[in-house]
């Protein structure tokens, strides 16, 4: 049995296609969409997307792109950088709209820079602006697609580094964009359970307009069809059944083992993986095999001048052994002189036959070829092959150094993730080498302390933390006490945002190790930053020692500008009436002229919150907006910069103009902030979508719910999450979580410490003792609102709602009504309308109709503006339910209930079963019983007792119309006659 070429029939994969046409239809249409295929290797992912480029060839644009085999230390945005090397050879440099400095981090052919790269020393990594390259990425591709849909294909997302899995992120979750179908690969059998690749899959499947499509192997008749493909004739019954027990239906394996020429049977096959592959490897001339091993040792995809550099054969001999390698479908040559393994397995399989010193020479020969001559591989890739060769050959010395230089260059194209692992990888040939301090010019505390640094700035906090820890097992107290404090600062600062404990005792440990240092710059910024910290910890402590610098610092004339000091414990600044903000101000101008970037976003901060929490949501706003710019353009937007986003999201929803806040939220979501740093947009945006009734509601709340699972959270962040609990358990219809939840965050004592995050939990605590009639509960929250202090506009409209929600009886009309005046003041309108409907239910009950259909209708005028249905809902429940003519929607007006069903409600108030009812107004005990299910469902509840308690609460067992029981005779008439 003798195959021809390799099958060009796509078999059995006609629901995968109606699949990627559908995907390529609905982003002609303009909407973003992301199709992640999966399946084992061999099983056709690669060939089933060739097919459906060939088949969108035609009104799609096609761009494709591979991650390569270098793992997760490997060449970061490989697969981008081959799709934008396609994009400018065919539409030149003008496409990328003078961004042609940014875009070279992606293509380092547009720097018109020499291929490369000087070998310099790189201090501590920046938090550059890595989302804004990102962004540049998005509108790239918007732009491709305006006149037909954009087809990106990446391949082997297995491979795939962190920096490729960040921007694949943030163009499916942060940036989607219109006519652009996102197409990846991915080998389901690569991903183990620690693979990287599993955690980011599943973040995805979570993301809207992604989906999944599984490519499982073929079945008998299957498997007939593709070897009648590969033969040209039809197999006998018995080759079929053969090869498809021993394949199981992977076509790569079909077509391997039908491609090596055996009997029926394969009897001289072994059934690995790796034999079959190789079985065909064997076929070759001897020449062949040598120069396949060779290329295998290069990675899947290699230059002929590269391969012919390492190869060291004449020209002939080498054509002829590619020709034969290209005959047998091993290799495939494509129009720029490169080759390609045509399965990547192939290539697996010939690198791992190959000798252990074969392996490592051939290795160190290309990492040198490469070395001597980098613009042997692709612009920028110089450095992570030329690491990834030497570390592969066991030359540990040259792949210590190499791997220090190519975390660098990681460095400088943002790829902090990339340098790190690198960095860890020095850390790891460190002992391996005697000499390592000398080869790279730095003890192995200073690479302890740029993995750190590098670590961080990629937001692997878990890392940086068990890097703190070694660091101070090395660090000398007695000889270094700043190294050894830096140290401690870090580590504080990693434990708090990882929740893991407040890092007090490291940062007072950090203070005591700098009082016997004599005052200098790099002590005082030590120190600065100390007192930032602790002041969220222990405010009086963080004052104490921000009175210590600046006093230190105006003696040795350093500008306390540039001292964040300030910052951080001025802006609460005990019996100032603005919290600081004229302080606050000052420090802003000062950085401002003196041009200190990082002091002037801290001050924007600060400044931002200190607004929101005086009620100047607009000024909040705008200062917030300023800040973001700011830290985008010194490139700290993922980490002090988040902080500006999320204070922006804040204040827009407090001025109603929540679309605005969630594209900011998407905006902060895109920048992925790490550890704690990434909770307040979080939270924010959980409690939008509640509010909104969004579909993915439940899914932001349990996100956000989650780090209450933490050891340590600071009150700030602790209390807006139980206002969360609270409010989802009520949105839930859920009254024993609303017990537990209202219980739990009564006893927590920082209630009353932060009146700001302190009254939204107070208000949340008195709905659901109002909405579960716990008497105990509403006692609770009024006597621990009595001990919060009332400062701000919105404090006062918090304690005003709380007062009436838990006012005695069914809610003083008058309460309500100062709640609602102190929410126009406040100028919150999502909480005006919440209120409204609580001053509605109030009128209603005292029979105040007229005000109560008011409040219905500006309610639900409000609900509708800012999208909250489930506020609009209740509102014209509410309506409804009191019958109030025009308030509500759906329903022509007039009262819900009619006189006979009064008279029903009534008794049903009164506790009479259906029977008793029947006697009482002379009717059938089953007429009763259509009465009261009428009554439930109009009055929108779910039992009689509920349907009691709405009827006292919004006083519907008075006829409105003072005719006593008016309609009953009717009713009575029609019931006499029924029964």
């Amino acid at each position: 049995m003798t195959a021809r070429a390799p099958s060009t029939v796509l078999v059995g994969r006609q629901r995968e296609m109606a699949q990627l046409r559908d995907a390529l239809t609905r982003a002609r249409a303009g909407e973003p969409v992301t199709v992640l295929v999966g399946g084992e290797a061999g099983v056709g992912k690669t060939r089933l997307l060739e097919e459906f480029g060939r088949s969108a060839g035609g009104d799609a644009r096609l761009l494709v792109g591979q991650c390569l085999e270098l793992g997760e230390a490997g060449l970061p945005f490989a697969p981008f950088a081959a799709a934008l090397r396609a994009v400018l050879r065919r539409d030149g440099t003008a496409v990328f709209d003078g961004y042609e400095t940014e875009f070279a981090r992606l293509l380092p052919e547009l720097a018109r820079v020499p291929a490369g790269v000087a070998v310099s020393a790189v201090g501590p990594p920046s938090d550059a602006p890595r989302g804004y390259l990102f962004d540049l990425v998005a509108e790239l591709f918007g732009r491709l697609a305006v006149d037909q849909p954009l087809v990106l294909l990446i391949e082997d997302l297995h491979w795939a580094d962190r920096s490729t899995r960040d921007l694949i992120g943030f163009l499916v979750r942060a940036a989607p964009t219109g006519r652009l179908l996102l197409v990846c690969t991915y080998r389901t059998d690569e991903l183990h359970r620690g693979h990287p690749l599993r955690p980011f899959l599943a973040e995805l499947d979570r993301a809207r307009g992604v989906d999944r499509i599984e490519l499982g192997r073929l079945d008998r008749d299957g498997t007939g069809a593709v070897l009648a493909g590969l033969l040209g004739t039809e197999p006998v019954a018995r080759a079929v059944d053969d090869i498809h027990d021993r394949t199981q239906g992977n076509p790569l394996f079909i077509e391997e083992l039908a491609a090596a020429g055996s009997p029926i049977g394969c009897a001289a096959l072994p059934d690995t993986l790796r034999d079959l592959l190789l079985a065909r490897v064997d076929r070759l001339p001897e020449a062949a095999q040598r120069v396949l091993r060779i290329a295998a040792a290069g990675g899947t995809r290699l230059a002929h001048q590269l391969l012919a550099e390492v190869a060291g054969l004449p020209e002939p001999e080498l054509d002829d052994a590619l020709r034969a390698a290209v005959a047998g479908q091993l290799l495939v040559a494509d129009p720029d002189g490169d080759y390609e393994f045509r399965h990547a397995l192939v290539r697996e399989a010939v690198h791992d036959d190959l000798l252990p010193g074969e392996h490592a020479r051939l290795h160190a020969r290309f990492a040198a070829a490469v070395e001597a001559q980098p613009h042997l591989v692709a612009a920028g890739r110089a450095p992570a092959e030329i690491a990834h060769h030497w570390y592969a050959a066991h030359d540990h010395p040259r792949a210590l150094v190499t791997a220090r230089v190519a975390a660098c260059a990681a460095a400088d194209r943002y790829a902090y993730a990339e340098q790190s692992r690198l960095l860890e990888r020095v850390l790891e040939l460190w002992e391996l080498v005697p000499d390592a301090a000398d080869r790279l010019g730095m003890d192995h505390l200073a690479v302890l302390e740029e993995t750190l640094a590098a670590a961080t700035t990629a937001g692997d906090y878990h890392r940086a933390l068990t890097l703190t820890r070694a660091a101070l097992a090395e660090v000398d107290t007695e000889t270094e006490p700043l190294r050894a404090a830096r140290l401690l600062d870090r580590r504080g600062r990693m434990l708090a945002m990882l929740g893991k404990s407040d890092g007090a005792a490291e940062l007072r440990e950090a203070y005591r190790l700098t009082s016997g240092v004599p005052d200098g710059r790099e002590r005082l910024l030590l120190l600065a930053d100390l007192a930032n910290h602790l002041a969220r910890i222990d405010h009086a402590d963080g004052a104490r020692v921000a009175a210590e610098v600046v006093a230190a610092a105006q003696a040795a004339g350093v500008n306390d500008e540039l001292l964040p000091v300030q910052l951080a414990v001025l802006r609460r600044r005990d019996g100032v009436p603005d919290l600081g903000l004229a302080e606050l101000r000052r420090c802003e101008a000062l950085a401002r002229s003196a041009g200190e970037a990082p002091a002037l976003v801290s001050a924007l901060v600060h400044i931002s919150d200190v607004l929101f929490e005086l009620g100047r949501y607009a000024e909040s706003a705008r200062a917030a907006a300023d800040g973001v710019a700011e830290a985008r353009r010194v490139g700290i937007s993922r980490s002090t910069g988040a902080y500006l986003l999320s204070n922006q999201a804040e204040a827009l929803l407090a001025l109603g103009r929540w679309a605005e806040a969630d594209q900011v939220c998407a905006e902060a979501a895109r920048l992925d902030p790490p550890g704690v740093s990434g909770l307040h947009w979080l939270q924010l945006r959980a409690g939008l979508r509640l509010a909104q009734g969004h579909p993915g509601a439940d899914e932001t709340v349990g996100r956000a719910l989650g780090f209450l699972t933490k050891p340590y959270l600071h009150p700030h962040n602790r209390l807006p999450l139980s206002e969360l609990r609270l409010a989802a358990a009520l949105a839930a219809d859920d009254r024993a979580e609303a017990r537990r939840a209202a219980e739990a965050s009564l006893t927590d004592p920082a209630v009353a410490v932060y009146p700001r995050y302190g009254w939204p939990v107070l208000a949340a605590q008195a709905r659901v003792a109002r909405y579960t009639g716990d008497e105990a509960i509403a006692a609770q929250v009024a006597g621990l609102a009595a001990t919060v202090a009332v400062r701000f506009p919105a404090e006062r409209a918090y304690a005003a709602e709380v007062a009436a929600t838990v006012a005695p009886g069914d809610g003083p009309l008058a309460a309500w009504r100062a709640a609602v005046e102190a929410w126009r003041t406040a100028g919150q309108p999502g909480s005006l309308a919440r209120v409204l409907l609580g001053f509605a239910e109030a009128a209603a009950g005292a029979g105040e109709r007229g005000e109560a259909g008011a409040a219905v209708a500006e309610a639900l005028a409000l609900a509708d503006g800012l999208g909250a249905t489930p506020l609009a809902e209740q509102a014209t429940t509410l309506a409804r339910r009191v019958g109030l003519r025009g308030a509500g929607r759906g329903r022509p007006g007039g009262d819900l209930l009619t006189g006979r069903e009064r008279e029903v409600l009534r008794l049903v108030a009164e506790g009479h079963s259906n029977s008793r009812i029947a006697e009482q107004l002379f009717i059938s005990p089953k007429t009763a019983s259509v009465h009261v299910s009428r009554i439930i469902a109009k009055l929108d509840v779910t039992n009689r007792i509920e349907a009691a308690a709405v009827a006292h609460r919004l006083n519907l067992l008075t006829d409105p119309s003072g005719s006593g029981r008016a309609g009953q005779g009717e009713e009575a008439g029609q019931s006499n006659g029924r029964a």
